[in-house]
């Protein structure tokens, strides 16, 4: 039980920073879009495409970056990408195509003076404490990751309010169900 304290703690901190103007901003940047595009690398890529299903059971019109059946990304669009570092090539690169394109671009990560932040329209700062506590017990961005799906999952339930949405809505539209 130590170690999910640990956990839920650094979460809880590392997310401090985002206030809930930034939260009722972002739900209405998704809203906003004609189409929704999600890109992360690895875990931070899981994230987002955890994320992404709960916005297709909302009805909403979503891709995740780099699947075969994803169009391309257009002026009306929001892209939503997630980079601890904010540095990682290609989640970089995508946001430099986006941007010659007037997408509007969305940025978790966890430094601010990133290339990735520099070239996003709304920066939304995730900040785990690093510290050697952290090396050992959550290795690798696990709090930066950990943090931004329980972050993403809070937006959930506005995102229903705003879209009037229901959870037998959305699990009409689950997968499993198929």
């Amino acid at each position: 039980m130590e170690a999910f304290e640990y956990l839920a703690k650094s979460c809880s901190e590392a997310l401090a920073g985002i206030t809930s103007s930034d939260r009722e901003k972002l739900v209405s940047q998704i809203l906003s879009g004609k189409r929704i595009f999600i890109f992360g690398v690895g875990r931070s890529g899981l994230v987002g495409q955890t994320f992404a299903i709960r916005l297709v059971q909302l009805g909403l019109h979503v891709y995740f970056v780099g699947d075969m059946t994803t169009p391309i990304i257009e002026k009306d669009d929001v892209l939503i990408l997630i980079s601890n570092t904010g540095n990682t090539m290609s989640v970089v690169k995508t946001a430099e195509i986006a941007q010659r394109l007037g997408t509007h671009i969305i940025s978790i990560t966890s430094d601010g003076k990133s290339n990735l932040a520099k070239k996003s329209d709304t920066v939304l700062l995730v900040c785990p404490k690093t510290d050697k506590e952290m090396s050992e017990r959550a290795p690798l961005g696990t709090i930066f990751e950990d943090a931004t799906l329980l972050f993403f999952d809070t937006l959930v339930p506005e995102l229903m309010k705003k879209l009037g949405a229901t959870e037998t809505d959305m699990r009409n539209k689950h997968a499993i169900w198929v």
